[in-house]
């Protein structure tokens, strides 16, 4: 067996990974809010672009906490079209659980349909993002601690969904995407924990690429279009929900 390691910068990676996916949680959550006060085409849009901001946010986190990783006896690179279907995947789930909790007419049951969707997306994404690994040796999984690392995804998932749905305060969507950052790192640990390589010591030159050279500056790249789209949502007016927004158009002599 390959020995690994977390934490090959240190607490670095796991600072940054965290800081990741609170950022696209709290974009992803501000983004329901504005879909569920809105309708036609803007909900759409709103609800695509929380999708995209949860999904980039938590591969980000993923790849971040990835580049810390290291195993012992072996080099280790990234399979790109798997890495890039990971991220794919990643935002097609959550965008599947999005449209499924802002259109659906029976609030739990689209709340769980919902949940159960980008929980399981999450999960695909991470050992989607496993299988890219290209190292001396084999990758094997301990299927109990696999398990557990799905039902947690699916219940941060479920809750993210919920507080978009329930939550409004700034301070206290915060809190939520804190806590939601807080789930998706426990994830992302607790399925690493379920690894278990077997090195195969070779000389011969890996497949792909390092993290470095790929990984590293297409997750700057994603951080930094979350940061700026975080900006645009932050400064952009809100939206009143549809009823109140039909009241405020009525003639006075109509009300």
């Amino acid at each position: 067996m390959g020995g690994t390691n977390e934490l090959g910068y240190g607490w670095l990676t796991p600072g940054l990974s965290w800081t990741m996916a609170v950022l696209g949680s709290a974009l992803g959550l501000r983004c329901m809010v504005r879909a569920i006060a809105a309708d036609g085409r803007s909900r759409r849009n709103w609800l695509l672009t929380g999708a995209a901001a949860i999904g980039a946010g938590i591969w980000t986190m993923h790849f971040i906490a990835m580049l810390g990783f290291t195993v012992t006896g072996t080099d280790i690179r990234y399979d790109v079209p798997l890495t890039l279907l990971s991220l794919l995947v990643a935002v097609l789930f959550v965008g599947v659980g999005a449209f499924a909790v802002g259109y659906g007419r029976h609030r739990n049951r689209s709340l769980l349909l919902g949940g159960v969707t980008t929980g399981l997306g999450i999960t695909a994404m991470h050992y989607l993002g496993m299988a890219a690994l290209r190292l001396h040796g084999t990758v094997g999984y301990r299927p109990a601690t696999v398990a557990v690392s799905a039902v947690i995804a699916i219940v941060a998932a479920t809750a993210a969904l919920w507080a978009g749905l329930n939550i409004r305060g700034p301070l206290a969507a915060g809190a939520a995407s804190v806590v939601m950052g807080l789930a998706v790192s426990s994830m992302h640990y607790t399925g690493m924990a379920a690894v278990v390589i077997t090195v195969h010591p070779g000389q011969d030159p890996l497949p792909g690429v390092t993290a470095i050279q790929f990984i590293f500056p297409l997750a700057v790249g994603l951080g930094s279009a979350l940061f700026l789209t975080s900006a645009f949502v932050a400064l952009s007016p809100t939206t009143q929900p549809p009823t109140a927004r039909r009241a405020s158009q009525q003639p006075a002599s109509a009300r």
